[in-house]
């Protein structure tokens, strides 16, 4: 069974303006998936969060199954995207990918070059403040 996002109600309402801003074609397919991962999450309220939760601003530590690649990334809207800092858009594959999953999940995701699995494994949300 596909695992369901989890996502806190503030992130939630944040990207889906994100996703009414967003009608470039140049993101427009990531938009769309966004849109449908949304659809499916479970929203809750910021005192429900665990704060392994993958949201806005998280930054993360996966690994992607098949080269065993690690990378450490921060996740950020659009406009803070910086990918030699590693700091990835929400609207980018990846991003879509990880928002609303938790650290220990399994992630399987269309990313440019083909299907993915990624592991998540590690998840900081200490830095953001509440």
């Amino acid at each position: 069974m596909k695992l369901k996002p989890i996502i806190e109600l503030a992130d939630y309402q944040i990207l889906r303006n994100l996703i009414k801003r967003n009608q470039d074609q140049k993101v427009l397919k990531e938009a769309k998936q966004l849109s449908d991962e949304l659809d499916r999450a479970i929203v809750i309220k910021n005192e429900e969060l665990n704060p392994k939760i993958i949201r806005i601003g998280s930054e993360i530590e996966i690994e992607e199954a098949k080269s065993k690649r690690k990378m450490k990334i921060q996740l950020v809207l659009p406009e803070e995207a910086n990918l030699p800092a590693g700091k990835v858009s929400l609207l980018a594959p990846l991003g879509v990918a990880l928002i609303g999953f938790s650290e220990n999940d399994e992630v399987n995701w269309e990313m440019p070059g083909g299907s993915t699995m990624i592991k998540i494994l590690n998840v900081s949300n200490e830095h953001l403040v509440e």
